[in-house]
Order: C-alpha cells, then sequence, then structure tokens
C-alpha cells in the first residue's frame, strides 16, 4: 500500500472515533437535540468502501451516516454544525444527524426511515445506466433494513435493469436490540441478493484493508457491466442505538471480545508493521484529528441558528396573523 493512501485512511478511521466521542459529549451537554446515533466500532465499513470509490459515484446513507459523510469529504465543521443546528452545517442547520447532505461530493443524503435509501439508489442508479456514465451507486443499510419490502423489491429492480447499485450492508448484528437471529430467518445477508441473481460478498467488517479490497473488486465487477453486487460487512456498535439507548441487551463480555478487534488499533498495528507508518507519523496524525475536531465543535458553538421557521415552507412569503403585508 502506498504512505499516501495509509496516512489517508489512518486519519479517516482517527477522525471518525474522534469526532463522534465529540458529539456524544455535546450531546450529553445539550448542544445536539433529537436522536444522536453514533457509529464507533464500524469505521472500518465507511472508511474502506469509500476510499474504494471514485469522486463520481455516488453515496445513499442511513441515519448513522455522520462518518460516510466525513469521509466522503464534508468538511468536520459542516457536518458538526448540521448536528448543532447550525445555519452553517451541510443541509442548512434543518436536517441535523439523520439528514446530512452535500450535492458536490454526491453525498445524497442520510435518511431516517429503516429501507428509505434502497429506493433512492435505484433511482440514481437508473439515471446513470439510461445516460451511459461510468459511475455507480453506493447503498448502505443495516441488517435490520434486509427485512424491509423495499430492499427486495430494489435487488429485483436493479437485477433485471442491471443497475450500477453496490448495496453495502453494515451488519451490526443488532436492529435496535433485537440481535439478528431473532429476526432473520437467514442471517447470512450476503446470501439474499442470490434469489434475484445478484452474487454477494461476507467481508470482516473490522478490516478495514479487507473491506477496501473488496469494495474495489465490487465496483470493478459494477463498472464491468456485470450488475449489481451486494458486499455484506460484518461488523459491531460499541455504543446502544442511539445516545437514548444503554444496551443493556448486550453482555460485558460481548462488547469486549469485539473491541479486541478494534478497527482503529488493528490497522494502525498493521500499518506501523508492514511499515506503511512510522510511530511518529500516527502520533502527528493524532494530534492534527484532535485540533481538527475541537476546531470543529468551536465553529459549531459559534454559528448561527438557521433563519425563520417559515422560511422554505412556501413558494412565496406569506404574512403571519397580525402582521401588515409588503
Amino acid at each position: 500500500m502506498q504512505k499516501s493512501r495509509a496516512r489517508a485512511i489512518y486519519h479517516d478511521l482517527l477522525l471518525a472515533r474522534e469526532f463522534e466521542q465529540a458529539a456524544a459529549e455535546a450531546y450529553t451537554q445539550g448542544k445536539i437535540a433529537g436522536f444522536l446515533h453514533l457509529y464507533p466500532g464500524e469505521e472500518a465499513v465507511a472508511v474502506g468502501t469509500l476510499h474504494a470509490a471514485d469522486t463520481g459515484d455516488y453515496v445513499v446513507s442511513t441515519y448513522r451516516e455522520h462518518v460516510h459523510a466525513l469521509v466522503r469529504g464534508i468538511p468536520a465543521r459542516a457536518v458538526m454544525a448540521e448536528l448543532f443546528g447550525r445555519a452553517t452545517g451541510c443541509s442548512g442547520g434543518y436536517g441535523g444527524s439523520m439528514h446530512l447532505f452535500d450535492r458536490e461530493r454526491r453525498f445524497l443524503g442520510g435518511y431516517a426511515i429503516v429501507g428509505e435509501t434502497f429506493t433512492v439508489a435505484i433511482g440514481v442508479g437508473y439515471w446513470i445506466a439510461m445516460n451511459g456514465y461510468p459511475d455507480a451507486v453506493l447503498c448502505y443499510f443495516g441488517d435490520g433494513a434486509a427485512n424491509q419490502g423495499t430492499f427486495h423489491e430494489s435487488l429485483n429492480m436493479a437485477a433485471l435493469w442491471k443497475l450500477p447499485v453496490l448495496f453495502v450492508c453494515e451488519n451490526n448484528h443488532y436492529q435496535i436490540g433485537t440481535e439478528i437471529h431473532r429476526h432473520t430467518a437467514v442471517p447470512e445477508i450476503h446470501r439474499h441478493g442470490l434469489a434475484y441473481g445478484i452474487p454477494g460478498r461476507k467481508v470482516d467488517g473490522m478490516d478495514v484493508l479487507a473491506v477496501w479490497e473488496a469494495t474495489r473488486e465490487a465496483l470493478r465487477l459494477i463498472r464491468d457491466g456485470a450488475g449489481p453486487q451486494l458486499l455484506e460487512c460484518e461488523t459491531y456498535r460499541y455504543r446502544g442505538h442511539s445516545m437514548a439507548d444503554p444496551g443493556a441487551y448486550r453482555s460485558a463480555l460481548e462488547v469486549a471480545e469485539l473491541a479486541a478487534r478494534d478497527p482503529v488499533t488493528q490497522f494502525e498495528r498493521r500499518a506501523c508493521g508492514d511499515g506503511w507508518l512510522r510511530p511518529e507519523e500516527c502520533e502527528a496524525i493524532a494530534a492534527r484529528v484532535r485540533e481538527e475536531v475541537e476546531d470543529a465543535v468551536r465553529f459549531a458553538e459559534e454559528s448561527p441558528e438557521p433563519q425563520r421557521l417559515e422560511d422554505f415552507v412556501y413558494a412565496e412569503p406569506f404574512r403571519l396573523y397580525g402582521e401588515e403585508s409588503a
């Protein structure tokens, strides 16, 4: 691996971890409102898949999408400001944690409704195919979303029309608090595409290099005209489903066993062991990431609130009761 690639991957893994920890702290301080779904433990999936993607590819994410947005290149300032509900956020402060968006980077949003990502990805894939473009769509979803009707409908349509869509399952084994064997008859999600003729592959979602290599191969097949592909990344979230979830349905031993395979430390050991990075380089990257996240929090705190509540509701400005007409 090139050293520049190793540095970029390590930076993004650390940024993902530090950003989410800062977001959790801001939430407990009452600076972030609403739901907050965090990503620690799953960093290898977002970093591995998006480092394998081209800048022209489209990304359709879920409600747990902060890290996808960051790795896609949306500045940490813009993402944190959106979590704070500020006008400088990537969605103008109107979307919040579950609705990040950046047209320039082809990040087509996070979606709060489970299973909503599939139909959006199919629409974009159809547009790409109609125009003969070389781009692909990365469509993320969790293991619980594989039980939604839109999943199977979209797999069928993607296969029928050979759309350039890579379905990426972030299988963290829990649908909120329900373990996968209790909510899915066939827990091997990568096999769900076989009925529609879509090849599936399972990969260690705690190993960023394994995810990166599997995604590169899947996207190569898509660009060669092989049609949609399904990639199941077996991973784990250290925190509860959201900040409101204490995660009491899991044992401390289970969490500790999975944390021993931590994707950040695992890559650091590999990168230093194979000579891609030196320990002092890792320390310098870590320091830079901490500064980046601290700057993002300060920026969000100092940013203004969005415009009035009634803006962007109607095509023309309207008068509230009692207001004089202009």
